[in-house]
This record gives C-alpha cells, sequence and structure tokens, in this order.
C-alpha cells in the first residue's frame, strides 16, 4: 500500500476531487487516508480513479472521554452512521478508529481501560462491515496501545535519520507479533527542514519501508493545507504541495514505487524438508516451495523411514525433488543427512507440515550478504484455523517460537524456519542424532551461540505453519517437548532453573501484538515524558482466539490448555508438577484523594505545570510510576485536554492531601480562575 494523508482542508473538501486524485495515481499512489470518515461524493471519485480510502473516525480522543462517556457514545454513533453509508462502497477498504491519543491523557484514564475502548470501537466497525480492514494509528509514545482484534499494527513514526528509522521498523515487527505493519504517517517539514531536505527523506522512507517488509506507507501529507483544532495550521508545511497548489521536490521523489533491493542470488540454497509418514502433508509444502520468486534454489526430502508410501508420493508427484530414503532414526539424524547431500552454501530447513512464502528464500538471502549473521529465521505463522480445536491450538502456549535478544539479533531459531550457512552448520557438528523429535533446534542453537555465530531475524520471510489438528495430538506434541527438555538439561545445565525451567535471556515470541494488561509495567519516562514508552516483559503476548471460533466452550478449553501445557511439560521433562511461579510485582492500589479540572491560561503547557512543582521541591517519580511527580508519601499526575482554537483544561491527580497552594496557583498565571474546584464530576 502506498498512501497519502488528504486533509482536512480550511473550507472543507474540494468542490471537485479529479485533480488531486489524478496527480495521485500519477505519483504512483494506491491508497488515501483521511481523518474522517469519508462522503458518497468522496468515495465515488476515488473509485474513478482507482484509489482506495481508509477513514478515521473523528471523535474526543484528546479529552477524558471515560470519565465523560458522552465522547465515546459519540464516537460509536459517528461510527455506526457512516458504516451504515459507506460500508458497501468498493472504494473504501478499511477504518482507523483512532489517532495518536496523547500518551499523558492515556496515563490519566489507565492504559489498559484506554485499549478496551479503542478494541470496542473495532469490534463494533467489525460488526457493521465484517469486509472492511480496522486499525488504530499508534505512535511510539504509546506503544503498548496495540489492539488485539485490528487487522494491522498502524504506527505514526516521524525520524529523520536513516538509521534510526529502519532500527524502529524493525521493532515494529515484534510489537506487531503475526500481523502486517503499516506506517500510517510519516513525513518532514520542509519549512523547518528545507524542500530537498524533505525530499530526500521522503525518498530514503519510502525505500525502508519497502526494503524492511512493512506492507504498506502512508506520506503526510498531501498538501500544506491543514485544518486542525477549529483554525489553519501555518508554522509547518509538510504536504507535496504548497498552499498555491504548486508542487515541491519532494513530490517526483515519491512519484517511483521503490523496488526491493537487488539481491543476486549466487548462492545456491539448499532447502531440506524431513519427514516422516507424512504423506498427509508433505505435497503442500513440496507445492509452496515449488513457487519460489528465487530462481538459486534446491529441495531435497529426507525420508526418515516412512511406512506410508511418502517416498512414492514425493517420486510421483514431484520428480524435481532430490529424495533421500532413510532408515527410522530420529529428526536429528534426518537433518544431518539432508546437509551432507547438500549442493548449497546455505542450508535452509523447514518441515513437512510448513507452507513457505513464495518469497521466502529471496527475502533470507540478504541477511547473510551483510556477513554478521550465520543463521536466521522468520516467523512461522499459523494459518486460519479450520475447527474450533485448532482455534484453540493456534492460541496455546508452547508452539515453536523464535527467541529475540533484541529487534534483529535471536537467541533461538525454530527447526520449522531455520536457514544456516553450511560453514556454520560444519563447525558445530550438524544436530545431535539423540534428539529424535524434538529439542534438536534448540540444541543446534545453543551450540552456534557458544561458538561464536550469531542468530538473526528476517520478518519477512516467513512459513505457514499447520499446527496439531486436535488438542489430544497438541496434547502429545508437548509432552513429547518435555522430554526431549530432558535430554537439553542433561547437555546444558546452564539454560535452565533447579526447577527444570528454561532460562531464556530474550524475548519469547507468542504471536500475540505487545499490549498493556492491567498488571504490565511500563517504562514512561521521566515524569512521563518518554518519547519511546514500552511495556517491560519477559514473554510477549499469545495470540487471541479465532473470533469466529470464540465460543463459550472453546474459550474454556484454551484456559484449561493454557493450565495444564506447563504442568504437562513439567510433569514429562521432570517426573513432577512445577507449578508457575506467581508474579512479584507490587503496584500502588490505593484511590487518589482528589481530582482537579481547570482551564489553562492560553499559551500555558503541561511542562510549565511540572516546572512550577519542580520548583517548589517536587521530584520526578520512577520512570515506571504511573505519576509524575512526588514529594514525600504525596504523588501527582498531570494531563492535558486539548480544545477547539487552542483551548486547554489541565487535569490533575493527588494521592495525598493536596497543599494549599495547589489551590491558588491561578495567582501564578498558569489558570485563567482563581479558585479551583476539586470535584471533575460536578463540573460536567
Amino acid at each position: 500500500m502506498k498512501a497519502v494523508t488528504y486533509g482536512p482542508f480550511p473550507g472543507g473538501w474540494p468542490t471537485s476531487f479529479a485533480s488531486d486524485f489524478s496527480q495521485m495515481i500519477a505519483a504512483g499512489f494506491n491508497a488515501i487516508r483521511l481523518y474522517e470518515m469519508p462522503d458518497l461524493r468522496l468515495l465515488d471519485a476515488a473509485s474513478h480513479h482507482g484509489l482506495q480510502v481508509f477513514g478515521g473516525l473523528k471523535w474526543g480522543q484528546h479529552v477524558d472521554f471515560l470519565n465523560h462517556p458522552t465522547h465515546f457514545s459519540a464516537a460509536k454513533i459517528s461510527l455506526a452512521t457512516a458504516l451504515k453509508l459507506t460500508a458497501q462502497h468498493p472504494a473504501l477498504a478499511g477504518v482507523y478508529v483512532g489517532n495518536e491519543i496523547p500518551t499523558d491523557m492515556v496515563r490519566w484514564m489507565g492504559p489498559a481501560k484506554v485499549l478496551q475502548a479503542i478494541e470496542e470501537l473495532i469490534t463494533l466497525g467489525r460488526e457493521l462491515a465484517p469486509s472492511l480492514m480496522f486499525a488504530y494509528a499508534n505512535y511510539p509514545s504509546t506503544e503498548y496501545l496495540e489492539p488485539s482484534n485490528a487487522d494491522f499494527t498502524a504506527f505514526n513514526v516521524y525520524l529523520e535519520n536513516e538509521d534510526t528509522f529502519q532500527s524502529y521498523l524493525k521493532r515494529l515487527h515484534h510489537i506487531a507479533g503475526d500481523r502486517p505493519v503499516v506506517i500510517s504517517e510519516f513525513g518532514m517539514d520542509s519549512q523547518r527542514n528545507g524542500l530537498e531536505k524533505q525530499a530526500e527523506v521522503l525518498a530514503w522512507g519510502m525505500q525502508a519501508a519497502m526494503d524492511l517488509e512493512t506492507a504498506g506507507m502512508t506520506i503526510y501529507a498531501w498538501s500544506d493545507r491543514w485544518w486542525n483544532g477549529g483554525a489553519e495550521v501555518l508554522d509547518w508545511d509538510f504536504g507535496l504541495h504548497q498552499r498555491d497548489g504548486f508542487a515541491k521536490p519532494a513530490l517526483p521523489a515519491v512519484q517511483e514505487r521503490p523496488l526491493a533491493r537487488a539481491i543476486s542470488a549466487t548462492d545456491l540454497i539448499s532447502v531440506i524438508v524431513c519427514t516422516r509418514n507424512g504423506k498427509a502433508r508433505i505435497g503442500a509444502c513440496l507445492a509452496a516451495l515449488g513457487r519460489m520468486t528465487d530462481p538459486k534454489y534446491e529441495v531435497i526430502v529426507a525420508d526418515d523411514g516412512s511406512l506410508d508410501g511418502t517416498a512414492e508420493y514425493v517420486l510421483e508427484k514431484f520428480p524435481s525433488v532430490r529424495l533421500l530414503r532413510l532408515e527410522p532414526a530420529g529428526l536429528g539424524v534426518a537433518r544431518n543427512a539432508g546437509a551432507a547431500a547438500a549442493k548449497g552454501e546455505i542450508l535452509a530447513f523447514t518441515d513437512d507440515d510448513c507452507e513457505p512464502d513464495h518469497e521466502w528464500i529471496s527475502r533470507i538471502r540478504p541477511i547473510f550478504k551483510e556477513g554478521i549473521y550465520q543463521a536466521a529465521c522468520g516467523p512461522n505463522l499459523p494459518p486460519k484455523p479450520r475447527s474450533w480445536q485448532e482455534a484453540v491450538v493456534c492460541a496455546a502456549p508452547g508452539a515453536p517460537s523464535h527467541v529475540m535478544l533484541d529487534d534483529r539479533e535471536a537467541e533461538h531459531l525454530p527447526g520449522c524456519n531455520l536457514v544456516v550457512t553450511k560453514a556454520a552448520f560444519l563447525a558445530v557438528g550438524g544436530f545431535d542424532p539423540q534428539f529424535h523429535t524434538a529439542g534438536d533446534d534448540v540444541d543446534f542453537c545453543w551450540r552456534l551461540r557458544d561458538a561464536g555465530f550469531k542468530l538473526g531475524f528476517v520478518p519477512g520471510a516467513f512459513v505457514w505453519h499447520w499446527r496439531r489438528p486436535s488438542l489430544l495430538a497438541f496434547l502429545r506434541q508437548q509432552g513429547g517437548y518435555g522430554k526431549a527438555e530432558r535430554l537439553l538439561i542433561e547437555k546444558h545445565p546452564k539454560h535452565f532453573s533447579p526447577a527444570g525451567e528454561t532460562r531464556w535471556q530474550g524475548f519469547v515470541y507468542g504471536g500475540g501484538p505487545i499490549r498493556v494488561t492491567a498488571e504490565s509495567i511500563i517504562y514512561h519516562g521521566s515524569m512521563g515524558d518518554a518519547g519511546y514508552q514500552g511495556i517491560v516483559n519477559r514473554m510477549l503476548p499469545l495470540r487471541d482466539l479465532e473470533p469466529r471460533y470464540a465460543t463459550p466452550f472453546a474459550t474454556l478449553c484454551l484456559t484449561m490448555i493454557r493450565l495444564l501445557q506447563p504442568l504437562l511439560r513439567a510433569w514429562t521433562r521432570n517426573h513432577r508438577l512445577v507449578l508457575p511461579p506467581r508474579s512479584s510485582s507490587k503496584t500502588i492500589t490505593e484511590p487518589p484523594s482528589e481530582d482537579f479540572r481547570m482551564p489553562l491560561e492560553v499559551g500555558k503547557t503541561r511542562e510549565d505545570l511540572l516546572t512550577h512543582f519542580l520548583k517548589d521541591g517536587w521530584q520526578p517519580a520512577d520512570v515506571h510510576a504511573s505519576w509524575d511527580l512526588e514529594n514525600g508519601s504525596d504523588r501527582v499526575l498531570i494531563a492535558i485536554e486539548m480544545g477547539e482554537l487552542g483551548r486547554a483544561t489541565a487535569l490533575l491527580r493527588f494521592w495525598g492531601k493536596p497543599p494549599e497552594t495547589y489551590r491558588l496557583m491561578a495567582r501564578k498565571g498558569l489558570f485563567e480562575t482563581a479558585i479551583l474546584s476539586s470535584s471533575i464530576v460536578s463540573l460536567e
């Protein structure tokens, strides 16, 4: 998706969209993003020109909409009214239900409650218009506000350094979990940085979005003409066109669609598929491998003594595949046999229940050209489940997962999507034959790292990986994993706790987007002002239950599986039950003593309030605290509601008794009134 933001404009929509939309198509755009819901006139014009439209729900998201629920109710009504008129229009592709709810307001209302409200809007939208895509336009200051039910992860990112921008794109793939990443805003102010700099930044931004495997890029904005907060914005110029309509150098800079990096396919990649009695599964795997866009590869099937006719099936249906008939000896032996027969200098391992994406090889190849990593993988994603049992298994813990040390380097690569140079493979002696069904990839990756090799991650190099088709098959698999862990404990005791739990240094991928819960610890920075605010955790969220199978019975089964899975693994690993450790995190639960709501003087900001408190002896709170300042046992949180024409209202929440001086802060010139009311509810 190559999109550009459009409007809102002073004076409203133009009388005709033909000129703008024709220029957009000529510039290579295929979508536009709005900040309000479109009318039929705009959608008809977009359809005529071949543009897809992403509407934006306009509502009171910059105020305390939870304590003043009329704002949130109005949002639901507005969404329902708009979708009733436009949901079936072919030009409408999706809806952003919100855009950059300010971090101080999120802290004021409570992050988990705000996320719940966003998810509620998406649920409503999907019920009314199931054919549309829904998302929330997030930004780095509230990374944790990722709705679990969005169709894609959308982030507004403004970074003027190319390396920094690329690094953050790599991070976004992990925040997103399984789903695709869209940059929902990216731009540069030409008023402050100059026309040529704007063109330069937009050009490399478009290329980075392509190279780093986002699903779409949205340029901000089509025009310098911009209407916000009840007034025309004149102090910045982010548009591709000036206010008089003339194009800037940035327009031709983004005109050509960026191309994927040209990587010469000189090294042969040997794809090795190990199977045992996999006749019913391997056909889809080999058919997918036959659709690779990269021309320089071979496929080897290592048949570990199958008795169901797998070898004969492969020979008949896939004559170009090299088949190795082996005596049954286990997964580790089969993978080593495939590697020994491989002609390539890069070995790519996958399983017979996987279907690699058609760009799997071409996406994984560039990381080896860098010379930094000697092994790499991408995600293994479960396809849409075909039954309620498959849906429960997809959302259960214990699936093959990668483990990340940071946004690029991995600690563990699962064997269903594991690519390694032959040199590194031989240097560590390949896979350990004692691992017959599982655990071989964990042992292999630990030995690679012990030998000084680095493991990388490529988010676009994914395989579809079918999970077990029934709960019983899943539990059998988890029992096998426990037995494999028993072997791993004997060989790598330093990687396990006394209770037998694996000691990962990095983050275990769970498939779900990173999102806040009531128990989450969030890095807010000093006084809640950090530009990048994320969750402090060691386990990424699990996938949610597929909505169409989310019945009460399936939900109950998932709850039971999530309780039973670690106990079963512990029993088969240790022959004793080990209960998961309880969380030791402590949070302050006492209610605040008073909330204050008061209009700010024009031109005053939250920073002015913080400075006033600091001068009076208050201290910044811990960077993970949900309040801003402390003074002994007293605490205060400050947020600002933004209104039309720059009008702002300060919200102050005190824990402890508010000093009398803060009832009289109006005398300092901070507030419009000299008497402050301590009841937000009564002022409503």
